[in-house]
């Protein structure tokens, strides 16, 4: 996509635009995250107080952030409309949702901007599957939850170019639900029903090492090109009451996704340190130079969801542009 204004024109807009604004900001921001090297950037920020080091430039002083780790959505998604979370990252394909589900409430929730563009790539071990035409009965594919998350939602778009839209569901029937760690497990073990595995990064980069195993599908071929995979949710609260800490968030996130594009090693460095993985620095490097995997605060594709979701009836209310569903702030670059 391409911007009318730079990187720098957009952050120092947002400095104008909080300034301008009267509200108090909160002495606290309450974030959490997932676990994968897609959440890189979020690492790095609390590893590097960079959220506390754009809200001190801002003029907030002793600003708290409060850091939590989850393994799937719909807590984040439930502690966020209790007001127990402000900001949240999630799959992409549940921005849509729970913006129709809130628009026009109290509890009112949109996108407050990309995390990372991370392809998702269906691996097997199953050799006689050379697409996903081929998949039988007897096979099993893991992912993280059946039917409704990203993955089951890409893998339904993909069923529905392969086999006609009123197909969509084909492969519904041989999905299981299964964490990432778990599903890789099942899948490298040669003797679990699971015989696939839809993933992304470090899972697929280690599923791939075996020999056994091959990829069927990527996402990227699906949805058309790089499209946001993560992305953060936000409350309408929290984003009308704190304009300052709301701006220190987006610097932060972009300050970090820099620091990912321009210093790979370290970046490296802190995700080991962080998640204890056994992968070697020299593989994390790797992940990181995949030239599939972005990181970047301005979303990709979204729209391409949104469309699928309310075809198949999933997604009874759509905006008059996908745009909506975000904060504009994270538009100040310009229109894509």
């Amino acid at each position: 996509m391409k911007f009318r204004m730079t990187i720098a024109a957009f952050l120092a807009g947002l400095t104008l635009a909080a300034h301008a604004q009267t509200a108090s900001a909160a002495s606290e921001v309450r974030i959490a995250r997932q676990y994968g090297i897609a959440y890189l950037p979020m690492t790095i920020m609390e590893r590097d107080k960079l959220v506390e080091k754009y809200a001190r430039a801002a003029g907030l002083k002793d600003v708290t952030v409060k850091w939590s780790t989850f393994a799937g959505a719909n807590v984040m998604n439930d502690a966020l409309l209790s007001n127990s979370l402000d900001l949240a990252a999630v799959g992409t394909t549940v921005l849509p949702l729970m913006w129709s589900k809130t628009k026009g409430t109290p509890q009112e929730i949109k996108g407050v901007c990309a995390i990372a563009s991370a392809p998702h790539l269906l691996n097997t071990r199953n050799p006689n599957v050379k697409s996903i035409r081929d998949f039988s009965s007897s096979d099993r594919i893991a992912l993280p939850a059946a039917k409704v998350s990203i993955q089951a939602v890409e893998l339904q778009m993909a069923a529905s170019q392969a086999f006609g839209m009123k197909n969509y569901g084909k492969l519904d029937a041989i999905t299981v639900s299964r964490s990432h760690p778990d599903a890789m497990a099942a899948l490298l073990s040669g003797t679990s029903e699971i015989d696939a595995h839809f993933t992304w990064a470090p899972y697929s980069f280690r599923e791939l090492k075996d020999p056994r195993i091959h990829t069927v599908l990527n996402s990227f071929d699906v949805l058309g090109g790089p499209t946001t995979t993560i992305l953060i949710l936000g409350t309408k609260r929290f984003h009308d009451q704190n304009p300052k800490l709301y701006e220190a968030f987006l610097k932060a996130m972009h300050a970090a996704g820099e620091t990912i594009k321009t210093n790979k090693p370290y970046a490296a460095k802190v995700y080991l340190e962080a998640t204890k993985d056994t992968d070697s620095l020299a593989d994390v490097e790797k992940m990181l130079n995949d030239p599939q995997i972005q990181y970047t605060i301005m979303p990709q594709r979204v729209e391409k969801f949104v469309t699928f979701m309310h075809e198949i009836g999933t997604l009874k209310t759509v905006p008059a542009s996908w745009q909506e569903m975000f904060f504009p702030e994270v538009f100040t670059l310009g229109a894509p």
